[in-house]
This record gives structure tokens, C-alpha cells and sequence, in this order.
């Protein structure tokens, strides 16, 4: 079963046995990230000095990514090349609500609805069938740990999994400085396409960008 980036970074994030979302906020950066990345790949967007285009808006068969990048065309109407950091802090919270969907679709999480204290509705997405992550997981041991050459999509997961500070989902018993030296190597970019490259390199950019400065408003 093929997934998509901002599907495999949402299973990281949701708790296997709770469905309880691990790292919300980042996470949903993550994700948004990975959509417009794999658009990217899909050569449907651009993404160039922070801002993003529409160069192609023919659907790609992925209802995921088909229904963002009609968002995505509507939002820069005209031609406008608009800021990537804009587009993620709009898009995080409904991007991972359409990949929990999906998810749910694909039959690999499960909604439970209950309510807190009685009162408050609550929605969590155990996990149904665990073979997809453990793939994932696999994977990236593999190119992360084990040193193994990454692809396009593995070096782009890893780049927005570390621009975002998401270690710990990928490798949760594992130290972060025994993975971070290794993630941000593959984050350069160097062994993906010049565009994808590119992409990854300003979706990093975006996303640090983003939570140094989430980081700092809370501080002060």
C-alpha cells in the first residue's frame, strides 16, 4: 500500500493504542509540509526562494493531495507566487484532519468519539492495521541508523520530520543526538533531484522558520 508523506508523518504522530495526536502542532506543519511536497514530486507546484507556485492544476488522482492543490490554486489566484510559511500556518490543522480522514478511509486507523469529564467530545485513531508504519518505521531505521541510501520521498520524510523537530516520533527510544547528525545529512538534499531538492530545502527552511518563531513568541 502506497501513502503519502503527509499520511506516514501522521501515523508517526497519532499514539498506536490511544489514537491520541503526539506533538500537534508541529506535526500539522509537518504535514502540510509533506503535501506540498509531494505536490513537488508530482510536479503540480514550484517551491523557490520561501514562495510556491501552481504550475499545473490537473488533478493526480490522490484525493489527499487533489484537495489541496485546489486550495492551493484558488489561494494564489492570478499567478501569484505566495509565501510557503503563510501557507503552512494556514493549512496545518485541516491538512492532518483530511489525513486522519484518509487514514480512516484506507482503513488503517479507526475514529473512536467519546466525551471528557462526561462533557467534552473527544476523537482519538487508534491504530487498525500497524503493517504500513511498521514499514515506515523500517524504513527509516534503515536510512537513518543503518546508513542506507535514502530516495526521493525517504530523504523529503526525514527533512520535514527534522525541519520540525519531530525526532522523537521517528525514533522514540532512540537519543536525538544519536540521530540528528545523521537526519540533517540527509536533509541537505544530496542525494534527491535538483527540484526536489530544492523543495526540501525550503520546506526545511519554512518550517524552522516557523517553530523558532512559535518558540520565541512563547517565551516572551
Amino acid at each position: 500500500m502506497t501513502v503519502t508523506l503527509a499520511e506516514e508523518i501522521t501515523l508517526l504522530s497519532l499514539d498506536d493504542g490511544s489514537g491520541a495526536a503526539k506533538e500537534r502542532q508541529a506535526a500539522g506543519w509537518a504535514v502540510a509540509g509533506g503535501i506540498l511536497l509531494e505536490l513537488v514530486m508530482s510536479r503540480r507546484i514550484s517551491v523557490a526562494d520561501g514562495r510556491l507556485e501552481v504550475t499545473d492544476a490537473a488533478p493526480t488522482g490522490i484525493e489527499l493531495l487533489d484537495g489541496r492543490l485546489e486550495q492551493l490554486a484558488a489561494w494564489s489566484k492570478g499567478g501569484r507566487k505566495r509565501k510557503v510559511n503563510d501557507w503552512l500556518t494556514k493549512d496545518q490543522s485541516k491538512a492532518v484532519a483530511a489525513a486522519v480522514g484518509s487514514l480512516c478511509a484506507r482503513g488503517l486507523v479507526v475514529e473512536e468519539r467519546r466525551k471528557a469529564l462526561g462533557i467534552f467530545p473527544v476523537r482519538r485513531y487508534p491504530e487498525a492495521d500497524g503493517s504500513v508504519e511498521r514499514e515506515l518505521r523500517a524504513r527509516l531505521t534503515a536510512v537513518v541508523l543503518e546508513g542506507d541510501r535514502p530516495d526521493d520521498r525517504t530523504s523529503g520524510l526525514v527533512a520535514l520530520l527534522h525541519g520540525a523537530g519531530l525526532h522523537r516520533l521517528a525514533f522514540p527510544e532512540v537519543p536525538k543526538k544519536q540521530v540528528e547528525p545523521r537526519m540533517a545529512k540527509i536533509a541537505d538534499g544530496q542525494w534527491a533531484g535538483d527540484s526536489v531538492r530544492d523543495a526540501i530545502r525550503n520546506m526545511q527552511a519554512a518550517m524552522v522558520a516557523i517553530t523558532t518563531a512559535v518558540v520565541v513568541t512563547t517565551v516572551t
